[in-house]
């Protein structure tokens, strides 16, 4: 594992026209409370995992069963979608009849793009790269998706997605951000504030809490919400692939890079650019970013399945980076370790 102390903690990365994200977490919570699959998932404690750690406690933040979706992201596209089925008004069921989502994914922001268009109305075109696993394109599917093939990598079906709905008058729902998109993705990080508002009303302020990060949607977010409510105490560390270390190079830069590298096996974290309001935010919020090898990520799962806690690389990099290494990250016997488990096992 490799790690870098944040330069810019406290002071952050002014990049013009790009917003930090939204620490306040009344307007997701209070339109996700309208929706019947909406319920609080649980923080599952771990003695188990505490143990490896060689930490007082650790709790995990369990996403796999969020909205019948299985991942976090339920909360960002599906939220974005009903604030404008609730703008348009009319009957909620076809609210947004004639209206079509476009978006790119390595599964599971798809997942909820297709979701939230499903339940108003609307249409749904995701992109997925020639990488991301045949399985995920069946549950597009059978969410009402059509599934469209494009490029190499997720960088190359962003670029389609945004070419065909440009094209196609279509609108994109993408869960990065860059110059001159940011309205929607910050409205989509604003839905993850549910996650993370939770975890603070089902624990007291940790000393350690561990964020996987690929474009930085779910970091950026709940980094925000923790710094908004427990203050500076806790250490934040930002994890992310060796393969993708968009988020990592680009703190050590002092600005917005593109990185490159392999596929990575933590296929939902293989963004190669970071999202540019996570990383205003992240430069702010995150005390460390640390990157983890494949090795280590595919180490940690068996691990996890034992707890009772099974998921993907994806959904575990942060638990993996803590059992990786606890006493590089500061982790020690009085420690009380954050994590999310971000989705369910494939």
């Amino acid at each position: 594992m490799q790690i870098i102390k944040n330069p810019l903690r406290g002071t952050g990365l002014l990049i013009p026209d790009i917003p930090v994200p939204s620490d306040n977490a009344d307007a997701p919570r209070a339109l996700l409370a309208r929706c019947p699959a909406h319920a609080e998932t649980p923080l599952a404690q771990s003695a188990q995992l505490a143990a490896h750690i060689g930490a007082a406690e650790v709790f995990v933040k369990d996403e796999r069963t969020r909205m019948g979706l299985g991942s976090f992201k339920a909360l960002g596209a599906a939220y974005v979608i009903a604030h404008h089925a609730a703008e348009a008004g009319g009957d909620i069921q076809t609210a947004l009849a004639g209206r079509t989502y476009a978006t790119a994914s390595a599964g599971n922001h798809g997942l909820s793009v297709a979701a939230g268009a499903a339940l108003f109305g609307a249409k749904a075109v995701v992109y997925l790269s020639e990488t991301v696993p045949e399985g995920f394109a069946a549950r597009l599917r059978a969410k009402g998706a059509e599934v469209v093939r494009a490029g190499a990598d997720y960088e190359a079906s962003m670029q389609a997605a945004l070419q065909a709905a440009d094209a196609n008058g279509w609108i994109l729902l993408s869960d990065s951000s860059w110059e001159g998109y940011t309205e929607l993705p910050h409205r989509l990080m604003e839905g993850y504030l549910a996650m993370a508002a939770e975890c603070t009303e089902q624990m007291e302020a940790p000393t350690h809490i561990m964020l996987q990060a690929g474009v930085g949607g779910l970091a950026g977010a709940c980094a925000a919400l923790f710094r908004a409510v427990w203050g500076d105490g806790p250490k934040i560390v930002v994890v992310e692939p060796q393969a993708a270390p968009a988020l990592f190079e680009s703190i050590k830069a002092g600005e917005a890079v593109e990185t490159t590298g392999p596929v990575s096996c933590m296929g939902r974290l293989d963004c190669k650019a970071p999202s540019l309001i996570a990383l205003r935010g992240l430069a702010r919020d995150a005390d460390q970013f640390a990157l983890i090898s494949e090795a280590e990520a595919e180490t940690a799962m068996p691990l996890l399945a034992e707890a009772g806690l099974a998921t993907t690389p994806s959904g575990g990099a942060g638990l993996a980076a803590a059992l990786c290494d606890p006493a590089l990250l500061g982790i020690n016997a009085e420690s009380r370790v954050l994590c999310i488990l971000s989705e369910e096992p494939e």
